[in-house]
């Protein structure tokens, strides 16, 4: 079961970590591997949502998404995206960025430091809406209750999630901006800019959302017609054409998974430049560690982990919360990349812990009354 889902993931990393020995020696080798850790640990939440979708679809598109979608993962978000960064922030073309990043790596390291808090103030603002949308969301399974029961009461108010994002970008453009890191230790002033960055990565985010929705809604109507069909086809006696029908709604949600697939790539290509500035390393780590993200969404399908540990996804938003605001504190003050990489990987694992304390819970209340009692909360 672990080799056949995670074949393909082992191949590819015994590649890659030798195409980094051939490029860079063992420090490019150390890099790529940091490089393949955080982006498995950043994007963990990634996999987790993506598996709570992807378990609807059959193996065909589960193929598929290893396929086709793994090439719009890597070539897509990991290769091209980043040299997109630097090009629209230091106003290149796409071609001077790569030539750029390839012959001149000095230059291209005093761009990305200069860009950075345009970076950061796009990402963490991306990330930020990502997290506030789930956590003012009422659940029927809270991890922690005391926090989650309010804000859901919160969430009840029409673009909440919105308003405090740009109080937070605001703050940031305030506290930290007037004083960003330019190259060679100065300080200058870079609110303008990040306030405009910030801007961008909320109407990224909202135009990512209305796409998500477009293809969810297409899914709702699909499946529904499918079901009305059925119904119709079994009253006249006639065969059913479900085969096609169900085509088609899995291919509307393929299409709305790679949107959201698309969004959660941020947080690892953004977190990937406070490691290494070097564009090819930072597409070998991001490549491999994209694709243990997507076996390990098929993995946790196939076991039906969500099921079993089902605070692993509010463990994993918390995550992409606490991701965000390092963003937007690096604007001015440098954090060390091991924080980066290991707290995805604190609150996760403390999800699991607490899915596993419920799970002993429930098994414990079934052998003592002889029914289950559902227990909503972690915490």
């Amino acid at each position: 079961m672990v080799l056949k889902t995670f074949g393909w993931s082992f191949a590819v990393t015994a590649l890659g970590l030798v195409a980094a020995i051939l490029f860079g020696g063992w420090t490019a080798f150390g890099i790529v591997a940091i490089l393949s850790i955080l982006e498995i640990s950043l994007s963990f939440d990634n996999a987790v949502v993506n598996a709570g979708i992807l378990k609807k679809m059959n193996a065909f598109w589960q193929k598929i998404f290893l396929t086709i979608g793994i090439l719009i993962a890597v070539f897509g978000m990991r290769l091209v995206f980043p040299v997109v960064i630097v090009a629209v922030s230091a106003q290149l073309g796409p071609i001077e960025a790569v030539d750029l990043a390839l012959s001149d790596k000095d230059r291209y390291q005093e761009l990305v430091t200069d860009a950075h808090p345009a970076i950061a103030a796009f990402g963490g603002m991306f990330l930020l809406m990502i997290f506030l949308d789930f956590i003012f969301e009422d659940r029927d399974i809270k991890w922690l209750g005391w926090l989650e029961r309010p804000l859901a009461k919160l969430g009840k108010v029409d673009m909440l999630s919105v308003c405090i994002a740009l109080i937070f970008l605001m703050i940031s453009a305030m506290a930290f901006a007037t004083h960003a890191h330019q190259h060679g230790g100065a300080h200058v002033d870079k609110s303008s800019t990040v306030l405009l960055a910030g801007v961008a990565g909320l109407i990224t985010y909202l135009i990512v959302g209305g796409l998500s929705g477009f293809f969810e809604d297409k899914l709702e109507e699909e499946e529904e017609r499918e079901h009305e069909e059925e119904e119709k086809a079994a009253r006249e006696g006639k065969p059913k054409s479900a085969v096609a029908l169900a085509g088609k709604a899995a291919f509307f949600m393929f299409l709305y998974l790679e949107v959201l697939d698309a969004s959660f790539s941020f947080d690892g290509v953004i977190g990937a430049f406070a490691i290494t500035n070097d564009i090819v390393l930072m597409a070998l780590g991001l490549g491999i560690g994209a694709m243990y993200v997507r076996s390990l969404t098929v993995y946790l399908v196939r076991q039906g982990t969500l099921d079993e540990y089902v605070y692993l996804e509010h463990g994993a938003h918390y995550a992409i919360g606490a991701l965000a605001m390092i963003l937007l504190v690096t604007i001015r003050y440098e954090i060390n990349e091991l924080i980066t990489g290991s707290i995805g990987v604190i609150l996760i694992g403390a999800s699991f812990w607490s899915s596993v304390r419920r799970n002993k819970r429930l098994a414990e209340a079934e052998g003592g009354a002889g029914t289950k009692t559902e227990v909503s909360s972690g915490v």
